[in-house]
């Protein structure tokens, strides 16, 4: 932009972007991972302009309220070793999350056809056994809620899909795709699970209806995307003249693997470079254990060794070391060949490394009571069940421990009235509250015991 243009604000009236495509798709949670993942492939499928979205904020009304003046339209800044910068096209609606009414009224609406998620894995509310958490008030609150009255206003995730539920089936609106995209193993039945419990506290008659008419995917994302700053509207502005209030950085990498049916039809994903396959798992473990927990590893070891981001810590020798370590470990466990996990290790350190990918550590330390027990424990366990105390994963754990002792990034997680004091006390009684937190077999494992107290003490806990 020279030094003379007018700043423009983007939007469809000013012609930017494409028209407004009906909206075919509802989304819950209208973060920067949406916006560079599902609405991106969304956005770049060949039937784009039949599949408008919807999408709702989780509680904050931030984002509908810097997208909503730009008609959903927002710019995606991919960050390799030149920036690109696209105008994504695909949400055509925002709605902030108490606009229930906006909610039913796409629900009651034949042509819904996809409703997809980001809540992470905090926003799925599951208890100890993977059910949903009925002593919650806020659960306990929708149930009560929807029993006096289906249109309801309601605030948990479970809650807004069961009040969606009611409202189609009074409807006779017909059958609807469920896709969750979080980072959870096995998404689809998670959720399922949760709005299945929902569904039994609601209306117990509502189960049929749903066994009919809904079906759930289940889905592998990946893609790293920071949170957006300063610098990055300045970017757009620089490079195209538009006023952004909202662009999303990204990296050139991106993933999804996609598992289900859809029943009434959906976008053609796979034209967009979506795999379509009939087992999630195995590349869904691949990513939460390389990926995810080494990004874990980092988020509390790299902290506490004083780096900011990823790409940070894994210029530090000693970090990356302990994330070759942790992928040594993991990979024993993957079922995908193993040259194909070599490949996607190799590709893992390259995307880590990339400067221009500022993810913030502190970022990615949030809500680990969810995020250690998919990402981590599962390798600690086979690794036990070989008959091998691992060196890489009793130091995760040992890096959260130390995380809630007040080392490194700053403690925010979905469960911190239950997991701060496990910090509190001796190290040795923090070890054990975190161990029987996230499995009471390793708790009395005195092997896991010792290897954990010993990187905390080495990381100064």
């Amino acid at each position: 932009m020279s030094d003379t243009a007018i700043p423009v604000r983007l939007s469809r009236a000013g012609g930017h972007g494409r028209p407004a495509a009906p909206v075919r798709i509802v989304h819950v949670g209208l973060g920067n991972f949406f916006r560079a993942h599902q609405a991106w492939y969304t956005h770049n499928a060949p039937d784009a302009a039949q599949w408008g979205i919807a999408a709702f904020t989780g509680r904050s009304t931030a984002m509908a309220e810097a997208l909503d003046p730009q008609g959903g339209l927002y710019t995606l800044i991919t960050r390799g070793t030149t920036d690109t910068f696209e105008v994504i096209s695909s949400v055509c609606a925002v709605h902030a999350a108490s606009d229930h009414d906006a909610w039913l009224t796409y629900w009651r609406a034949p042509e819904l056809a996809v409703v997809t998620l980001t809540v992470t894995e905090a926003g799925y509310l599951r208890g100890p056994g993977g059910g949903l958490d009925t002593t919650r008030e806020d659960v306990r609150a929708d149930i009560a809620a929807l029993r006096a009255d289906p249109s309801a206003p309601v605030r948990t995730t479970p809650g807004r899909i069961v009040s969606g539920y009611l409202a189609r089936r009074a409807a006779g609106a017909g059958a609807i795709a469920i896709v969750p995209c979080d980072n959870l193993p096995e998404n689809g039945p998670a959720l399922q699970a949760v709005v299945a419990d929902m569904i039994a506290a609601v209306d117990p008659g509502l189960a049929d209806w749903a066994g009919e008419n809904v079906a759930f995917g289940t889905t592998m994302v990946d893609r790293i995307t920071p949170a957006t700053t300063d610098d990055h509207r300045t970017a757009v502005l620089a490079a195209t003249g538009l006023l952004d209030a909202s662009p999303v950085p990204t990296e050139p990498f991106s993933e999804w693997v996609i598992q289900g049916e859809f029943p009434k039809g959906r976008p053609a994903w796979e034209a967009a470079g979506a795999l379509v396959v009939d087992d999630v798992v195995p590349f869904e473990q691949r990513k939460l254990w390389l990926l995810n927990g080494s990004h874990s590893l980092l988020a509390y070891a790299g902290t506490i060794l004083g780096h900011e981001t990823v790409a940070d810590a894994i210029g530090d020798p000693v970090a990356r070391g302990w994330v070759l370590e942790w992928w040594a470990e993991a990979s024993r466990h993957l079922s995908l060949p193993e040259a194909d996990v070599a490949a996607y290790r190799q590709a893992l350190l390259e995307r880590f490394e990339n400067p221009n990918i500022r993810h913030a550590l502190a970022q990615i330390a949030a809500d680990g009571s969810q995020k250690l027990p998919v990402r981590i424990v599962p390798t600690l366990r086979a690794e036990l069940a070989a008959g091998t105390v691992p060196v890489g994963a009793t130091r995760v754990v040992a890096a959260w421990v130390s995380h809630l002792r007040g080392l490194g990034a700053p403690v925010k997680d979905a469960r911190e009235a239950e997991v701060r004091p496990f910090g509190e006390g001796t190290l040795e009684e923090s070890v054990a509250k975190v161990l029987s937190f996230l499995d009471a077999d390793l708790a009395a494992d005195r092997r896991v015991v010792d290897a954990v107290l010993a990187h905390a003490r080495a990381f100064g806990a």
